[in-house]
Parts: structure tokens; sequence; C-alpha cells
């Protein structure tokens, strides 16, 4: 037997998983997006009509979608680099000679990743209540009238990105961490040596090395943030004034609330061209550094 044929038989079960529970979806999901399927068709499937591009054209014209997609954005240029910012300075600190209780901190930081979404976001909800919140509480106390926070359209979203960066950063930091202790030491005896001060040593020796970390990171991140929903869904619905809707909350209510499965099915697919087009963006970028 050649190997390429061995190789090609170890890898069929996993090949044959991915193609029934990935690739077959996929496709069933393009194939929907293409017609208007809804619930009138799921209970006749004579009633099921191909529109081609109609889906993708109705959501050009539908208000509530540019909506979302500005929503998800702001989400995600705010959110993805105050998390990563977050990740990093986390991971210094723990990697810093100067830490104590390491083990404790760290697991601490990372506890929140392993929590339930829907949980913990019950928790901030009422967290953030205007009337019986925590946060109003010590803000009255230092005489700062209360805001409403999941109730104001200028602060919902705002208070959203709080508890996601809040909730996911422990992730990248242990990435993080793994990208500072592979760095030699070596390298930090020699800039120190030529005189560089900690914040050179910083630039200098510490970001270029965690490169490829940092692509990984933003990747990660930028995948994850841009599929927004829960976060909306269990603390504001979608409102105030329709200000934390996400085109993943489109798609859940197009799709779930409304029937319109082709549709959710064209959002979808919007979605996943926007964020393949952001990552090989990223991957281009990170290629011209490297060649350079």
């Amino acid at each position: 037997m050649k190997p390429s044929t061995a190789g090609w038989l170890f890898a069929a079960p996993a090949l044959a998983v991915i193609a029934v529970f990935f690739a077959l979806p996929v496709l069933a999901a393009l194939a929907l997006s293409l017609t208007d399927f809804d619930i009138y068709a799921l209970a006749d499937i004579g009633n099921l009509r191909f529109v081609g591009l109609g889906n993708y054209l109705g959501l050009m014209r539908n208000p509530l979608f540019w909506q979302a997609l500005g929503n998800t954005f702001y989400f995600v240029l705010v959110g993805v680099p105050l998390s990563i910012a977050l990740s990093l300075a986390a991971a210094l600190l723990l990697h810093s000679r100067l830490g104590v209780f390491k083990p404790f901190f760290r697991t601490a930081y990372f506890a929140p990743v392993v929590t339930t979404v829907v949980a913990v976001a019950v928790v901030w909800r009422y967290l953030f209540h205007t009337r019986y919140g925590l946060v109003n509480w010590v803000l009255a106390g230092i005489g700062i009238d209360p805001v409403d926070w999941l109730g104001d359209p200028d602060w919902a979203m705002p208070t959203i990105i709080l508890f996601a960066v809040w909730k996911n950063f422990g992730y990248n930091m242990i990435i993080f961490l793994a990208g500072l202790q592979a760095i030699p030491e070596d390298l930090y005896e020699a800039a120190r040596i030529d005189g560089a001060s900690r914040w050179r040593q910083f630039l200098h020796v510490t970001l270029p090395m965690l490169g490829p970390v940092m692509l990984m990171v933003a990747i990660l991140t930028l995948s994850g943030y841009f599929q927004l929903f829960a976060e909306p869904y269990v603390m504001t619905q979608g409102g105030p004034l329709q200000s934390t809707v996400s085109v993943l909350y489109l798609m859940y209510e197009e799709g779930f609330k409304w029937w319109n499965l082709g549709n959710a099915s064209a959002v979808a697919f919007i979605l996943f061209v926007i964020m393949a087009t952001i990552t090989y963006g990223l991957l281009w970028v990170a290629r011209r550094k490297g060649a350079e």
C-alpha cells in the first residue's frame, strides 16, 4: 500500500465527519439562501420557490440589516483591541518576576472563560440594573447620578463590550503567556547590555517575537466577536431602539422568530464573507510584513 493511500485511509473517518456535519449543512444553507424557504415551505415543500439573489438584495434594502452590521462592527472595532490589550497586559503581569500568587491569578483570570455565558450575563444584567445594580450604587456613593446602562442606546453597547471583554480575555491571556514563556531570555539580556529600557525591550523584543501569536489571537478574537449573539440576547434582547442588534442576532430572529429561513441563511453567508475577507486581509498583511 502506498504511503499516500494509507494516509487517506487514516484521515477518512475524520474527513467523513467533517463532510457530514460541516460541508453538507453549509451547502444546504447556501441552497436555502437562494430560496424563499419559510414556515409555509416547512408545511408543504411545494411552496418552496427559487429566488436567486433575491434574499441578498432584500437585505441590502433592509435598514435593520445595515444597523445590525454597524452594531457588529462597533462591537468588533472597540472590543477586539480592548480584549487583546487587556489580555497582553495580564499575561505580562503574570510573566513578570515581580508577580506573586501566579497560579491563583491565572485561575481567577481564566475562570470567566469556562463559565456559562447566559448565567454570567444574567448576573451582569443585575449588576448594571438602573435602580438596584451594584454599579450604580457605587456611583451614587461618589456623587454620580445613576446611569441606565442597558436602557440607554448610548450605553447599552459599551456595557455589552465591557462584559464580553471581561468574559473572554482570559483565553487570550493564556495564549500570550505561552508566547512570552517561549521568548529566549538571551534576547532580553542582550538588550539590557545595550542599554535598552524596559519599554524599548517591550517594543523591540517582546512585540516582534509575539508577532505570530498576536496574529493568531487577533484572528480568533475577531471570529468570536463577529458572532455576537448571547450577550444581547440575554441582556437587552436587541434593544434599546435596536442599538444592540448584531448580525447573528438578526439571523436568529429571521430564522427562528419569523421563520424566514432563506433570509436567515443569506445573513449567515454575508457574515461568512465578511469574516473570511477580514481574516484573509490580516494574513496578507502578516505575509507582507514577514517578507519585509
